[in-house]
């Protein structure tokens, strides 16, 4: 019994939290449902989730800290959660992610960190429609990536990016799977109350020993502790306590020991160090982390200090080599929280920091090993070297070991590269030939004659080759001085670049050849360059740096899913290529081959044309877009513009409504209590309303949803839950008292309508949408249905006319786009994917009918943007994450300045963006900020706006007691002119173009146009254009008045200087120099 009272050395491991200069802070973190710690830290890098949908990856150094950017660069690679993280044991820059869109990417982290946002992976595996739940890297193979999605454990040779094993025979979702050290076999937790001892190379089934275990379905891990022969899980028992159990999978069946602990609901997440043997249990939702300390026998599990302080969202290790061992930092703990990354670092309080103690730093296990994963497939078996954390013992002393950051395909710009056992050169699209045994021996051979050798890669494998004497040698093979590879300087790639860029325009080598010249036995396929240039001219993805580096450049990415439109929709890419990950030198070749110039573009290397293209996106992707819009300013009205003291308004009104409309003579606002009554206030008559019975429309049912006629500012039409639409008449002067008898009524649907939308160009057309997922058009002036659209599976959101008034676009509940034509066909003729989230959705048209703009929710309620070319709905070319709001975003775009304003009930904020027909598609400008929440924004037709103040926009705004004026204007200095670059002629849509028989007889007319220049006022255009020419042969007037200038300042001096002592001399002038002997020496 006395070895129970033994001390032992990290018992009283202190956790240190350093102050908040040395966090990462001010970033945006969710709350995920995922079996992830939503972090992971190699020796270089950290990287956890981002945002409150968890697609985007945030990537930074390992010691950052400070205020971090919302426009910081990130990972792009998801279009869903990223559920599991998690870096390589062998490579700090190399990351594998998994995500709930059912793919594992691998990222390569350049030495630097991330300087631009990155959405082309070096590798992408599928788990075939199955959301990934974990993902990892095998302890001693390097290049073997494991991960789990459902029942299936699936493993991966990165290097030859292939599947090499499958497995589904876990009954339901694996939850957490953790690898032996020794990496034999695998334990993994299941939510069918399991856990299972997994080796993926045993004959017939891999399921070795089973045995039950936390009796809950919710979260489970797993954690095998080192190379024992023990695991421990955490998980849930069937009361809902917390529990942690210790097997031995020598008595499997029987747990060791269990340990319960108390009833919150967040997973504890199990953080264990073999070396140590100290186990961090961080729970999600907790504010504390407890340290244990695991020994092997009973008690098993000894309490240490507890931490206590920001609430948990994930937590992750740092690995051993990147700890303070001169400071005794014995393990350090990540702690992710909802805005900061905290380090937390446990000390072993010693006398003095001035000596490494041995005793609390025994031998870890290194970061390079010999074993690959087609060796391990075949049953060997390799320990990965110890190292020692002693910097007596290392070859740069205290020095921090350098990180090995992994080779970067097809270059190699860090030491320690070995391409044969990491990354091979990958099948080339479109061939049938596996090279995966590219890495030799003879890799670096001389190429043969005919063959053109990329110079930087040749040049970078030989300095490789010749220091691998020295990176034998050492022991970890980094260091400053021996060893270490260094890259190339920036001169010395722009003299080979140049080089290469003179001999490539005179040659076609490597782009040009047939696929018979590139065959396996080929003589130009004899060496790694070549090999590069066939993958490079055919491969998915692309690698980048900086611009001035002659790396060829990843394609600039957004900071949302992008999918980026062909020039021409109706033309397929071809076979070999796969357009949805083309890049950006490929793309522009591309176009302009669809373009007739094919002959010429394709010829270029994929270097120059990277080139060209960062150089014609430089404005717009690294500056952003440049508007004349970008500084619009909202203006509320006076306060003798407001209509005060309103009343009851109506809560009730359903999500499709927009709850207030306004024409340029008055407004319709809904009020509360029964009957269905519609306030109706003329604009004329500002001011305080009157105390008592406010005079009202009333419809004896409830209202769906109202709409002002866009032809005549007298006609209101009223949808109500009955089905019927009533059409009311407002007399000139408004209403005086309360009224029930509309004008004619409309029985339109047997069930409820979800709303009514009047045609854009034709008089008298009417469109009703209903619960029964129908959708009609009515004449008005018959009062007959003239058509029915049918296609709909779920709740209808919204409706919306294309500016032509020929098509329309739909979105619904079941997460669809759908666009018709309904004079031609009932049912849709183009269908994509719209808004994830179920809670509501709006459309609009956009640049001409050419986009369709949508707002919505994405999974986790987060309001959001997506812009579709109209042609193409299957997904997005961009979307603009908001924030997280109940309401739904109410778009209005103005097709003169292309800007779209969105906003929602009870919101504060106007947001404004202007649309483009290129990246980033969404250019966010100066948002209005109201004084007080709104119930509602409606906006006037363009022939109402105030164009001698700039006015290009004006609305009206309702708040919980008042109509309020709002106007948007762009600042100018010469106001007092017309401004015709911002008040283009616009169409005429106050006023009807077709009548409904024309219309339903397809009888088109386009829209005339009108100029909205006020009588005698200039056009600045032509008052820019007078002085250009006056001022052309003034130069040598204002070049004379300069010298004259010059001249009279210089006599000035010189009389100021006669009339002042002075000297030029210099106090060093007499000083006394040394010898020239002595600077030699």
């Amino acid at each position: 019994m006395a070895w129970r009272f033994k001390a032992s050395k990290y018992k009283n491991a202190a956790p240190i939290v350093p102050k908040a200069e040395a966090c990462v802070r001010e970033i945006c973190v969710g709350s995920y449902q995922t079996y992830g710690n939503n972090i992971a830290a190699s020796a270089a890098f950290m990287a956890f989730n981002w945002e409150h949908s968890g697609a985007s990856v945030a990537v930074l150094p390992l010691d950052d800290c400070g205020r971090k950017s919302k426009t910081m660069p990130l990972l792009h690679g998801h279009t869903d959660t990223v559920t599991d993280l998690k870096f390589s044991p062998f490579h700090d820059g190399l990351l594998a992610t998994a995500s709930q869109d059912c793919l594992v990417k691998i990222w390569h982290i350049p030495e630097k960190g991330l300087e631009q946002s990155l959405s082309d992976p070096e590798a992408v595996f599928s788990h075939k429609q199955r959301r990934v739940e974990t993902v990892g890297f095998h302890p001693t193979a390097d290049g073997l990536m494991y991960s789990t999605a459902a029942g299936c454990v699936a493993l991966f040779d990165i290097a030859t990016q292939k599947e090499i094993f499958s497995n589904n025979e876990h009954p339901e979702v694996i939850q957490s799977a953790s690898w032996r050290e020794d990496g034999t076999v695998l334990a993994t937790s299941c939510k069918d109350k399991c856990v299972r001892i997994f080796d993926p190379r045993a004959e017939g089934s891999p399921i070795q020993m089973l045995a039950e275990s936390h009796q809950s379905i919710k979260d489970s891990r797993v954690v095998w502790l080192g190379n024992q022969s023990r695991i421990l899980t955490t998980g849930f028992d069937a009361a809902r306590l917390r529990q942690v159990i210790i097997r031995d999978i020598r008595n499997f069946n029987t747990p060791e020991k269990t340990l319960e602990l108390d009833c919150s609901t967040g997973i504890l997440m199990p953080l264990f160090d073999p070396d140590t043997n100290m186990l961090f249990l961080a729970g999600k939702g907790d504010t504390t982390i407890n340290y244990l300390e695991i020994t092997d026998k009973d008690p098993y599990l000894i309490e240490g200090l507890r931490h206590t302080g920001e609430q948990t969202k994930g937590a992750c290790l740092v690995p051993k080599r990147a700890l303070k061992v001169m400071e005794a930092e014995v393990n350090r703990v990540l702690q992710l929280t909802s805005n900061m990354v905290i380090p937390i670092m446990y000390q072993v309080p010693r006398k003095t920091y001035r000596d490494f103690h041995a005793d609390l730093y025994p031998e870890t296990t290194g970061y390079k090993t010999e074993l690959i994963a087609s060796e391990w497939l075949v049953g060997t078996n390799q320990p990965v070297p110890k190292m020692n954390l002693d910097p007596a013992k290392r070859e740069h002393g205290d020095e921090p070991i350098i990180p090995r950051l992994g080779p970067k395909p097809f270059s190699s710009n860090t030491g320690d590269v070995s391409f044969d056992k990491v990354f091979a050169v990958p099948v080339a699209p479109g061939s049938h030939e596996n090279i995966s045994s590219v890495g030799q021996e003879n890799c670096s051979e001389t190429p043969t004659q005919g063959a053109k050798p990329d110079l930087i890669v040749e040049i970078e494998i030989k300095k490789n080759h010749e220091r691998e004497p020295n990176v034998a040698g050492n022991g970890n093979g980094n260091g400053n001085g021996n060893g270490v590879q260094k890259s190339l300087t920036t001169s010395e790639r722009r003299k080979i670049f140049e080089q290469n860029s003179e001999s490539s325009e005179n040659s076609t080598e490597g782009e040009d050849r047939t696929d018979a010249d590139l065959r396996r036995f080929s003589a130009v396929r004899s060496s790694i360059a070549e090999r590069r240039r066939v993958y490079e001219s055919r491969s998915k993805s692309q690698v980048d740096e900086k611009a001035q580096s002659p790396v060829p450049l990843r394609r600039e990415s957004s900071k949302v899913e992008p999918l980026k439109p062909s020039g021409n929709s109706n033309v397929i890419p071809s076979a070999g290529i796969d357009s949805k990950r083309i890049s950006v030198p490929e793309g522009k070749l591309l176009e302009e081959h669809r373009r007739g110039n094919g002959a010429a573009g394709l010829k270029k290397s994929a270097t120059e044309a990277a080139f060209s293209a960062a150089s014609t996106k430089r404005t717009s992707t690294v500056f952003g877009k440049v508007s004349k819009f970008r500084h619009l300013k909202g203006t509320p009205g006076h306060k003798s513009t407001h209509i005060e003291n309103l009343r009851n308004l109506s809560r009730q009104i359903p999500g499709e409504c927009n709850g207030f409309h306004a024409n340029h003579e008055r407004v319709a606002v809904p009020l509360s209590g029964p009957g269905g009554k519609i306030a109706i206030f003329e604009l004329s008559r500002p001011g305080r309303l009157p105390d008592g019975v406010i005079p009202s429309l009333v419809n004896g049912s409830n209202i769906m949803d109202f709409q002002w006629d866009p032809f005549d500012a007298q006609r209101l039409a009223v949808a109500c839950d009955d089905g019927i639409v009533k059409l009311w008449r407002i007399d000139e002067g408004g209403l005086s008292e309360p009224t029930n008898a509309p004008q004619g009524e409309l029985t339109a649907h047997l069930d409820k309508i979800y709303f009514i939308r009047f045609h854009p160009l034709a008089a008298d057309v009417l469109l009703t949408a209903s619960y029964d997922m129908t959708i009609k058009l009515w004449n008005l002036r018959t009062m007959q249905e003239m058509c029915t659209l049918t296609g709909h599976t779920d709740q209808i959101f919204d409706f919306a006319w294309s500016p032509c008034g020929k098509l329309g676009a739909s979105v619904c509940k079941d997460g669809k786009i759908r666009v018709y034509n309904p004079r031609k066909s009932e049912t849709p003729i183009r269908e994509g994917n719209g808004p994830v989230g179920t809670r509501g959705a709006r459309i609009t048209w956009a640049l001409e009918g050419h986009y369709i703009v949508c707002t919505g929710f994405d999974k986790v309620s987060e309001r959001q943007i997506s812009v579709y070319n109209a042609q193409k709905l299957t997904a997005p070319l961009n979307t603009a994450s908001l924030d997280v709001s109940p309401s739904i975003l109410i778009p209005y775009y103005d097709e003169d300045s292309s800007t779209l304003f969105v906003t929602g009930k009870g919101d504060s904020t106007i947001y404004c963006y202007e649309i483009t027909d290129e990246e980033p598609y969404i250019c966010p400008l100066s948002h209005h900020r109201c004084s007080s929440l709104h119930q509602g924004l409606s906006f006037l037709t363009k022939n109402h706006c105030d164009v001698a103040s700039v006015e290009f926009s004006k609305a009206y705004r309702l708040t919980n007691t008042t109509i309020e004026p709002l106007s948007f204007t762009v600042p100018r200095i010469k106001s007092e002119l017309f401004q015709d670059d911002l008040f283009p002629p616009t169409r005429i849509t106050w006023s009807a173009t077709l009548s409904a028989d024309d219309w339903f007889g397809c009888n088109d007319k386009a829209a005339a146009k009108v100029s909205l220049k006020p009588e005698g006022m200039d056009t600045l255009s032509s008052i820019q254009q007078v002085p250009a020419a006056v001022k052309k042969p003034d130069h040598s007037q204002f070049a004379s008045k300069s010298d004259y200038e010059s001249n009279k300042q210089q006599e000035i001096q010189k009389s100021v200087s006669a009339r002042m002592e002075y000297t030029t001399k210099l106090e060093q002038d007499e000083m006394e120099g040394v010898d020239e002997n002595e600077w030699q020496e």
